[in-house]
């Protein structure tokens, strides 16, 4: 897994590659955690070049949802690939979470709120 992440227009982009799996997840969770120590409430996870996610991947992405909404904030995803949307449709989090096509659509649904 690859990760990486900028800052655009108050929005902490977290840019994710590879799987997230058991494994992998670890390190998703640390730099999510780190990014809110920091005071990045609003949060956009780039989930475009994801290739797998299984469920604890899932597990540290609504953990990360709890941490910011502690602060007020936001976590929304950018995915537009049918096999990973058809995760969070199988377990309901499509209710929990924000899914947008661009890192620019989910800031600006942030912003018009």
């Amino acid at each position: 897994m690859k990760l990486d992440h900028y800052t655009e227009d108050d929005t902490e982009i977290v840019v994710v590659e590879g799987e997230i799996d058991v494994y992998t997840a670890p390190r998703l969770r640390e730099l999510l955690i780190d990014l809110v120590n920091k005071g990045n409430f609003h949060l956009v996870v780039n989930m475009e070049k994801v290739e797998f996610l299984d469920s604890t991947g899932l597990g540290v992405l609504v953990g990360g949802l709890k941490r910011v909404r502690a602060h007020d904030g936001t976590l929304d995803l950018v995915c537009t690939q049918e096999r990973i949307l058809k995760i969070f449709r199988i377990t309901g989090l499509t209710k929990v979470f924000g899914i947008y096509e661009s890192v620019q659509e989910a800031i600006d649904k942030r912003k018009s709120k």
